[in-house]
């Protein structure tokens, strides 16, 4: 009875012994998730045909959380374009509003509407052939409370998320 005792603990142990299994975790030093990314409008006019206003459809869908900040090319210097983070607005030297720039946005397109006193009469400075940069930034980095970038600066906002002037997708409209 004893060898038997001893023969079916022996294989008691052999059956029950656990495997072991080295997991190796691969570092992988891009994060395909958190791209920010920017999409140019090239030849956006702001017309009484369109109402002042123009859909700016995205190349992809978005995720819901992304933030989408807006900017609109307002000039040149000698280091290169001036961006302006929209809305904006311009005042009578009475203190009272001139017109303005807005934008809302959804998953799958941005839109940007002109609006004011006298839109007709605008300069066609402000109305036609203009330049509007989409930058998205995945819900990954815009849902952080403190937000230590001035969005306001165009070359802070894409210093900071790394994203490359190289990489802009132009859309001409």
């Amino acid at each position: 009875m004893k060898k038997i005792t001893l023969l079916l603990a022996f294989i008691g142990m052999i059956t029950l012994q656990s495997c072991v299994r080295e997991e190796v975790i691969v570092q992988d030093p891009y994060d395909n998730d958190t791209i920010s990314e920017v999409f140019q409008y090239n030849n956006v006019n702001f017309t009484s045909g369109n109402g002042y206003s123009v859909l700016l459809n995205f190349p992809h869908s978005i995720f819901s959380s992304d933030m989408v900040l807006v900017y609109r090319r307002s000039g040149n210097s000698s280091s290169g374009a001036i961006w302006k983070l929209l809305p904006e607005t311009y005042y009578f030297d009475d203190g009272t509003l001139d017109f303005g720039y807005q934008n809302d946005f959804t998953r799958f397109d941005a839109e940007v509407v002109l609006f004011g006193y006298d839109l007709p009469g605008l300069s066609s400075d402000f109305r036609l052939n203009q330049v509007i940069r989409v930058v998205v930034i995945p819900a990954y980095f815009g849902n952080k409370t403190a937000n230590p970038v001035d969005t306001k600066d165009y070359e802070a906002v894409i210093n900071y998320y790394g994203i490359d002037n190289k990489n802009v997708t132009e859309i001409n409209l």
